[in-house]
């Protein structure tokens, strides 16, 4: 079989491959040195140990040594090499030129300089092409992981992903390992919304598919450090926290279509009739309506004094009421930004209504049965007036909000993809 090796349509070179099962990536930059060894050892691991068939793409990031020389002849020599070239750098720009248009059903790559042990490959896999996972890494930072490398980079890669655990609620707990995959299906749909073309690339991949409700496996890692690398550790820390700084505000601003992906991408229900994510939006919307319920009462019994009880139950309603759909908005249901909000609130007040309507007629009858029921047991009538409008409350605001949001997003989740299509 002759095999084509183009050098400046990548599309084209992994369009004309032949469909595998596994793709791993090797994505290069002036690697002249390293890259034919790391070639030779992958090429004799996958053929002994994965039971898929299997290829190696070399990703040339715009090399200005031999190196798109060294994986040429390598492609010639076996038969499941192939070379990509790319006429710019990047290492997350490589990633998503090959992995967006792979025919094979996983993607995944490495670093040439191999400085994971490869036992951990067909692991890192094997729950993907099951489709028991969508994304996984290989994690240096677990109890069982196995690593040697110096203290400088060990503090600095803790303190990475501690940042992300805080700016941005990360639970993976390896970002910056050089060794993932992910499920192609997966990969075609996120990758068009990943900005980075650099080191942040899978950092920014991984929070959007954590966000999105994507299963992420990790795989405990046997690591030796490569005391010849070229990364500028500097350079790569202030980009790494310019894009933490970039994602969060996307995230809190609601640009990126969180809503639309979960719907296309996220898992099926655990229990049937129970819509995903809805298990979360309860306990969210739980604590929500415990700090309402709180200041509802505070507000209830100093106003009460001065209004009287119907007066005291409308205002510490109303207020509570604006507070509340504001909460849920943010914090139960995910949506940020000013697009809507006022839209939102006046739905928000529709519920106010009936909220009203129950606890002032809840009052009506228990001063028509007691006419001289005390603060204590207008307030404990009320409470449980409030707790019957809250579960309309929770359904109502699903509605409003899911469906709201859902459509805004899906709308943001197409001009995205159509943008890179084209």
């Amino acid at each position: 079989m002759t095999k084509s090796l183009v050098r400046h349509d990548p599309q084209a070179a992994v369009a004309a491959a032949d469909t595998v099962t596994l793709d791993v990536v090797v994505p290069v930059y002036n690697e002249e040195r390293d890259l034919e060894r790391c070639v030779r050892r992958l090429h004799r691991y996958l053929a002994d140990a994965v039971p898929y068939p299997s290829r190696i793409t070399v990703a040339d990031n715009a090399s200005t040594d031999a190196t798109l020389a060294v994986a040429n002849r390598l492609a010639v020599e076996f038969e499941n090499v192939r070379v990509v070239h790319l006429d710019e750098k990047g290492r997350g720009r490589a990633l998503r030129t090959v992995w967006s248009v792979s025919d094979a059903q996983v993607v995944a790559y490495m670093d040439v300089d191999l400085s994971t042990d490869l036992n951990a490959l067909l692991p890192l896999v094997a729950p993907l092409v099951s489709g028991h996972s969508d994304l996984a890494i290989g994690s240096r930072l677990s109890r069982s992981s196995r690593v040697v490398r110096g203290p400088k980079r060990e503090v600095i890669s803790r303190c990475y992903n501690l940042i992300l655990r805080g700016a941005l609620r990360a639970k993976f707990s390896d970002a910056q390992c050089g060794f993932k995959a992910m499920r192609t299906d997966v990969a075609r749909q996120l990758l068009p919304l990943v900005e980075d073309t650099g080191w942040f690339f899978d950092t920014e991949l991984l929070v959007l598919a954590e966000r999105v409700g994507l299963r992420i496996h990790e795989v405990p890692v046997d690591w030796v450090d490569d005391p010849d690398s070229t990364v500028d550790i500097v350079a790569t820390a202030v980009a790494d926290l310019k894009g933490v700084v970039r994602v969060g505000r996307a995230l809190a601003t609601g640009r990126l279509p969180v809503a639309a992906l979960r719907t296309s991408l996220g898992r099926e229900p655990l229990v049937v009739g129970v819509p995903h994510g809805m298990v979360g939006q309860l306990v969210r919307f739980g604590v929500v309506g415990v700090a309402s319920t709180l200041a509802y009462m505070v507000l209830y019994l100093l106003l009460h004094p001065a209004l009287g009880a119907q007066a005291a139950n409308f205002t510490a309603l109303l207020i509570t009421a604006v507070l509340n759909t504001a909460a849920n908005r943010a914090f139960t249901f995910g949506i940020r930004g000013s697009e809507g909000a006022a839209r939102h609130q006046m739905q928000g007040l529709a519920v106010f209504a009936f909220g009203l309507l129950l606890t002032s007629g809840s009052l009506f009858v228990l001063h028509r049965w007691v006419p001289d029921a005390s603060r204590h047991v207008e307030l404990a009538v009320l409470v449980i007036a409030n707790l019957v409008a809250t579960v309309t409350r929770f359904v109502a605001l699903r509605w409003v909000f899911r469906h709201r949001t859902g459509s805004r997003q899906q709308s943001t989740f197409r001009s995205a993809t159509q943008g890179v299509d084209q």
